[in-house]
């Protein structure tokens, strides 16, 4: 069970996993079953397809006033050469270098750890 994975930082759980052979689609298909098992949290899914990278970030309703979906990828996305953007609760993008996800990964919990 991936969500047993989950991190608590700073009172927000994060699932924060790079996932091997999916495609995009995959991901976002991935993530709707993700979502109510984690309830409150933030999914930052990436995948690695053809020497593509395709993220996915989901924000629960709950945590939207603080954190964003789409902000969030605008913010990340340059880790993996690339750019997406979406609503407050689901953001999808891609980029040219999945050898990025560490960096990105480190990126968000480091932007969580500066929450008041």
């Amino acid at each position: 069970d991936m969500v047993s994975s989950a991190e608590d930082i700073k009172g927000v759980r994060v699932l924060a996993t790079k996932i091997e052979g999916i495609s995009g689609k995959a991901l976002r298909d991935l993530a709707d079953q993700l979502r109510p098992k984690l309830s409150s949290g933030i999914l930052c899914l990436g995948a690695e397809s053809d020497g593509r990278a395709s993220l996915l970030i989901s924000v629960s309703k709950d945590l939207t006033g603080e954190f964003k979906a789409g902000d969030l990828m605008r913010e990340l996305a340059p880790h993996i050469d690339g750019k997406g953007g979406g609503k407050p609760e689901l953001a999808q993008g891609g980029g040219t270098n999945p050898n990025g996800f560490p960096a990105l990964f480190e990126a968000l919990k480091a932007r969580l750890e500066t929450r008041a």
